[in-house]
């Protein structure tokens, strides 16, 4: 069996979920084609990440007039799908923020999606995210290209789900994969009641092989990280406003920031603003190792997010063995247990943060490490990458026997 994972920008380091999701299908057997619109806009700092880069083909890099000879080929060819396609295309176009004009485009690079298909004996199509990459697919589909299914993380899909047209998507879909149960019950606000039984849960994975010998907790005063594109949703600026209150009791608490992005700017002046250059540190996106370094030199991840899906960084750390302090968002409270495998606080309050940092100051180290194993063993046992890929290998198997 061949899949073809349809992507907007691959590989991105803040998707390594969906490379750990690809070589994990090759290892079940699966044959899998990588066709991502463009290259991922961050350095590929993570040897991984470059590989996968030299394996992706990228349909934008074909140019505008390769784009535009195949749409007119597909419209020459069988123009009765064609029309269809066009037609909804216009449709999706006509309720997206993005607008008709690039829900042309994603016309013409469905064209080109549907011809490498054929040519690469593809029998299946999957996309991540129920935005353009999915609108892709459903375009393809409408074709003549594979059928399709997807993968909703959130929480960009449930923030504008008419706009995203997915109900739709949804009901033309094979099936649809959400990432949590919460993740499946926001699907299932929008699919029909007898779409429900096409509502998959797979997790994403981690290898545990990468986090085979967790190291111990560090010695001295308490070392948080705290991991993710620096934009608004992930709650860094709540973060740096906790640390400021923290600071005041314990001077020696320390954060590392790791990640990149378009706040970068207003998180340093920020920290400027408030003096903690001694007590925050930006590291930049580090390499998956450089990620694992961070992790054990730390005593737990704190994770400030106002809107998430389920974080990998979350499962990252619980398989280092770090507890985490999360915000009570999303599906979170599936994998992070109140006092059990880390704390939950409500997102967007750096008052009731600061005040779980000052508490995690006074947790004795080895109720710390009792905690860390605890969210290993819970994390192990719900998000092997190869449990999760087989489930979505018996997916994707169904799927192509089914009568579309």
């Amino acid at each position: 069996m061949k899949i073809a994972y349809v992507l907007n920008s691959y590989p991105q380091p803040s998707h390594s979920f969906i490379r750990r999701e690809i070589q994990a299908l090759e290892r079940q057997g699966l044959a899998v084609l990588r066709l991502a619109m463009r290259p991922g806009s961050a350095p590929l700092v993570d040897p991984g990440d470059q590989a996968e880069a030299s394996k992706t083909q990228y349909i934008l890099q074909a140019g505008a007039l390769s784009l535009g000879g195949g749409l007119l080929r597909q419209a020459l060819g069988a123009p009765s799908r064609f029309w269809r396609a066009l037609k909804l295309a216009l449709q999706l176009g006509r309720v997206s923020q993005a607008g008709v004009l690039r829900h042309l485009i994603y016309l013409a690079e469905a064209c080109a999606v549907k011809m490498r298909c054929q040519a690469e004996g593809v029998d299946h199509i999957h996309a991540h995210f129920g935005t353009n990459a999915t609108a892709v697919a459903f375009l393809a589909q409408a074709l003549g290209g594979p059928g399709y299914s997807f993968t909703t993380h959130g929480p960009e899909e449930f923030d504008a789900p008419i706009a995203l047209s997915l109900g739709e998507k949804i009901a033309q879909a094979r099936f649809a994969v959400a990432i949590s149960s919460f993740g499946k019950s926001q699907l299932s606000r929008w699919a029909d009641f007898g779409a429900w039984e096409r509502l998959q849960v797979v997790h994403c994975g981690i290898e545990p092989a990468k986090f085979a010998a967790p190291a111990p907790l560090p010695a001295g005063p308490l070392r948080l990280a705290a991991i993710g594109r620096f934009v608004e949703q992930k709650g860094q600026m709540v973060l740096v406003r906790a640390m400021a209150e923290v600071v005041q009791t314990h001077p020696q608490v320390h954060l590392a920031l790791i990640g990149d992005g378009e706040m970068r700017i207003d998180l340093e002046a920020a920290i400027a603003a408030a003096g903690l250059q001694k007590n925050i540190t930006l590291t930049g996106w580090l390499s998956e190792e450089g990620v694992r370094d961070e992790l054990a030199a730390s005593h737990a991840l704190v994770m400030p997010s106002f809107a998430e899906g389920l974080p990998m960084v979350v499962m990252e750390a619980m398989a280092a063995a770090r507890p985490v302090l999360a915000t009570y968002i999303a599906g979170t409270p599936e994998l992070v247990l109140q006092g059990e495998t880390g704390w939950m606080v409500p997102a967007g309050d750096a008052g009731v943060l600061a005040a779980a940092i000052g508490e995690l100051t006074q947790v004795p180290p080895a109720r710390l490490a009792a905690m860390g194993a605890a969210a290993r063993k819970r994390v192990m046992q719900r998000h092997d990458s190869d449990v999760e890929a087989r489930k979505l290998a018996g997916h994707f198997r169904a799927a192509c026997h089914r009568k579309d």
